[in-house]
């Protein structure tokens, strides 16, 4: 939905289905009335989620069109997309398969492209759409250090690969489409200032020298038009897990003239640790319902002296939660954003509190994205009826961005 600040909408992973036909019927299902509840006499939009099979089928002439239809009887509009997950999202065991293909990959340039195509068909007019998608690969795919710098410049020729098309595709439908690395927990670029170090060191060197080559463009403009096509996804949940201070990363992003794209309005789940053991044994014991087998729980531990320590899952970190030095744990577990208390856990609500302030008091992007995928794994006291999570998730936005 449009807002003052922005457009706000939901994205679709939180909904089944690998097929478009399968995913279709999950949007025709729920969101008409999540849309009635929440932007009942403006337009809304979706965050559209599609696998590389549903959107080999969306792509075609006569599916393409059939979507166009609805999206016009439902007053609807896509606006971004979520070019993350690849492959089996819901009912599989993901983990780290969530990054494959990853960036060193000639199938996620051709699946980027292919979302690109589909965007620009649906994208409304004089508006931007973006993608968001992973950050390069997972880090524990390459060996040693000379492993991940191959990955890395490899990567980056994709990228530049990709850039080129969204070059082409505004020649010939006159519409801004780029894509948002989304940094994550043991991605290549696994942080908000990893990112940084990336996008001003190799993507603005080595990746603007490919492209002023490629388009036989100065080096000055071929920087320029990687700013304007490439920019950062900034997901609440994942700098929360990594203790980032926004005020801090975002000035850094400002200075560099590194763009947000979108802002993913998630919450990761926060354990603050007591002294005495009985505590201890309670938190472990919430901890442990939300070990589950199918998505990446990466943990990043702190202690008294603010040393941090990660791990791969949960799992894992479990091993260590009796560590008496241990003062706080981030987890990578999307929760419900209007949650702030999941007794005797908590959430990092706080951080989406203080981005959507910054936000409202200096406007980082036109993109703002709900992005809670994991409703079907969430533990029965959490698990709610998914269009009226949705709606209450999307109603406390608005609700703190209208404050």
């Amino acid at each position: 939905m449009r807002t003052n600040y922005g457009h706000l909408t939901y994205c679709s992973n939180i909904h089944s289905g690998e097929t478009w036909a399968a995913h279709f019927s999950e949007l025709q299902k729920y969101f008409p009335e999540i849309k009635k509840k929440c932007s009942p006499k403006t337009a809304m939009g979706i965050g559209l989620r599609l696998s590389a099979t549903a959107a080999q089928t969306l792509s075609q002439k006569k599916e393409l069109a059939r979507f166009k239809n609805w999206l016009g009887e439902q007053n609807a509009y896509v606006f971004t997309m979520n070019g993350f997950p690849y492959g089996g999202f819901h009912k599989t065991t993901v983990k780290d398969t969530v990054h494959a293909p990853d960036w060193t990959t000639v199938k996620r340039v051709n699946y980027t492209k292919q979302l690109a195509g589909i965007l620009a068909a649906l994208l409304p007019d004089k508006m931007e759409g973006s993608i968001s998608t992973s950050p390069l690969s997972y880090r524990y795919w390459h060996k040693n250090e000379a492993a991940t710098n191959r990955a890395v410049k490899k990567a980056t020729g994709s990228i530049i690969a990709v850039v080129t098309h969204l070059i082409k595709l505004e020649q010939e439908y006159g519409k801004t489409i780029f894509i948002a690395i989304e940094p994550e927990p043991d991605g290549l670029l696994t942080d908000t200032l990893s990112f940084i170090n990336w996008y001003t060191g190799e993507l603005l060197e080595t990746g603007a020298r490919k492209l002023s080559q490629e388009l036989d463009l100065s080096f000055s403009k071929a920087r320029s038009l990687l700013k304007k096509y490439v920019r950062l996804c900034y997901d609440i949940c994942h700098a929360a897990i990594n203790y980032e201070q926004p005020t801090t990363t975002i000035k850094l992003l400002q200075k560099r003239g590194i763009k947000i794209g979108k802002i993913q309005i998630s919450a990761a789940l926060k354990a603050i640790f007591q002294k005495n053991n009985t505590g201890r044994n309670t938190l472990t014991k919430a901890i442990r319902q939300f070990a589950e087998p199918t998505y990446l729980h990466q943990v990043i531990s702190r202690s008294k002296h603010n040393e941090l320590v990660s791990y791969r899952d949960l799992p894992e970190a479990l091993q260590h939660s009796g560590d008496a030095s241990v003062k706080e744990w981030r987890i990578h577990y999307h929760v419900p954003i209007f949650t702030k208390k999941i007794p005797p856990l908590s959430t990092t609500q706080d951080d989406i509190i203080n981005i959507l302030d910054m936000h409202k008091n200096t406007p980082l992007t036109q993109h703002l994205e709900v992005e809670t995928y994991t409703w079907e794994v969430l533990p029965k006291a959490l698990k709610k009826d998914i269009g009226g999570s949705i709606t209450r998730e999307l109603k406390w936005a608005l609700k703190h961005l209208n404050k």
